[in-house]
């Protein structure tokens, strides 16, 4: 079973003006495979609350997997990545890398996502888009490799056995 943390960064969902639809969408597409989300929050994007809830979610035990929605693009007030980076451990980024590759067959919007994703600990951070749509395409762009990042995370001693 492997946890996720979902957090939705917008300031107009984080004030009410704008329902969430990325979490919700991302929540259902996470139980299809059989997996729990654990925790899930909304913050507007302010790097200093990103960052903190980040730090708690990894650092707490409780979770395998943080994805992000929102936050990862040229605005000035998305600041996620750079939120992200200043928490992790490690960069992944193979997994950024798929999920551009994968998006830019969809749209040439993608090249202008600066997502990405890292190691804290235990715990995977994976940036998506803030569209519902980019967010779940996104997420299935890497949806096979994540219970293997998770097995080896968790240092589990079968992780080879599923090379």
């Amino acid at each position: 079973m492997i946890r996720f943390g979902l957090l939705t960064l917008s300031d107009r969902s984080a004030s009410g003006e704008r329902a969430d639809a990325s979490g919700p969408a991302l929540a259902r597409l996470v139980q299809t495979q059989g997996w729990s989300v654990t925790k899930a929050q909304i913050l507007p994007d302010d790097e200093s609350a990103i960052r903190t809830v980040l730090t708690e979610w990894s650092d707490s035990g409780e979770l395998d997997v943080i994805l992000t929605t929102g936050g990862t693009g040229f605005a000035p007030r998305d600041v996620t990545p750079e939120a992200t980076r200043s928490v992790i451990q490690k960069e992944a980024p193979g997994l950024a890398e798929i999920m551009r590759a994968e998006s830019l067959k969809k749209t040439p919007h993608a090249a202008l996502s600066r997502a990405i994703a890292g190691i804290r600990g235990k715990t995977l951070i994976v940036n998506l888009p803030g569209s519902p749509v980019g967010a779940v395409e996104n997420l299935q762009a890497i949806l096979k490799v994540l219970p293997h990042a998770v097995q080896l995370l968790r240092d589990d001693p079968t992780s080879e056995s599923s090379h």
